[in-house]
């Protein structure tokens, strides 16, 4: 899959796309119904299969950067699409810019770049300045300059809409049994293998700890049964602390992601790991001392065991 910063960079050949904008963040169900469905249509018409995303999201642009915010980094992302069979990925940058672009421009640039044969988009979806380009609007257009709009049809969870803020809300309360239904995978978070204060080695239970970016959307503080892959390729279970370490009085600005790995004692610092969380044990508490803390870890790692 390419993957450009500008439609200039894009290399169709002679081909026609069908083409869907969006954020995806996350790739969650609704995302992958919606390219999955749209690439076997541009196979059939013999056309290429073209996604369009935004870096920073715009909600981001438009509102200030948020902290616990991206369910996927942009490489991450990438990654999934390339795997739903996507001949071309654009990340346009959203900036100050791109913003006042019109509508009618934007479509311009579509079929000058790619000779846009059908635009796949959600129900509510607008593009350029103030949301101009709605879905009547990109209709309208579509008769004029020979392409169709193809309204995508939302993938339902409970009679509910899959969508990414309703994934960072099953985050936020913790619950990332649902996260996982509503991703079609587990929910993963990655970083590299810091140095932390060493509590873990001396009471007996090692631990890594995982600097994950702060604008990364994260489960609720609390203790949880996860799979970490580690950099060679293999996968262990894991009992993951996401917490401030109140037991030991730590101010700490931010929350921390300690993930002891089970049956594993090779060096990790400086490498990336992988966590792919399943189901959460309890919240983080302060208990009475190291040895009320340390009794509490180990009935929390045979519990992730049993689980």
């Amino acid at each position: 899959m390419q993957v450009v910063r500008t439609f200039s960079e894009l290399k169709l050949g002679a081909q026609a796309a069908f083409v869907a904008i969006g954020a995806f963040d996350g790739v969650h169900l609704g995302h992958q119904a919606l390219l999955a469905d749209m690439v076997v249509r541009a196979r059939s018409a013999g056309c290429a299969a073209v996604a369009v995303t935004f870096d920073p999201h715009p909600a981001v642009f438009l509102h200030g950067r948020r902290p616990s915010f991206y369910l996927s980094t942009q490489a991450d992302k990438a990654d999934r699409l390339a795997a739903l069979g996507l001949d071309a990925l654009v990340v346009q940058a959203f900036d100050a810019e791109f913003a006042m672009t019109p509508a009618a421009r934007y479509v311009a640039t579509l079929l000058e770049t790619t000779r846009l044969r059908e635009l796949t988009c959600g129900r509510d979806f607008a593009l350029g300045h103030n949301r101009e380009g709605n879905v009547a609007y990109l209709q309208r257009a579509g008769v004029e300059a020979g392409f169709t709009v193809n309204i995508a049809v939302p993938v339902l969870i409970d009679g509910e809409v899959v969508s990414s803020t309703r994934i960072r809300q099953a985050l936020r309360d913790g619950a990332v049994e649902q996260a996982t239904r509503l991703l079609g995978r587990p929910f993963e978070l990655a970083g590299e293998v810091v140095t932390g204060k060493q509590r873990g080695r001396t009471i007996g239970i090692p631990t890594a700890n995982v600097l994950v970016p702060e604008e990364l959307a994260a489960p609720a503080v609390g203790v949880y049964v996860a799979e970490a892959l580690l950099p060679t390729g293999d996968r262990q279970r894991a009992v993951v602390n996401i917490g401030f370490r109140p037991t030991f009085n730590g101010a700490e600005p931010r929350p921390t992601y300690e993930a002891h790995v089970l049956d594993y004692a090779g060096d990790l610092y400086g490498r990336v790991v992988r966590l792919a969380f399943a189901r959460r044990l309890r919240g983080e508490f302060k208990f009475d001392g190291v040895n009320a803390l340390v009794a509490q870890i180990r009935r929390d790692i045979e519990e992730a065991r049993r689980i």
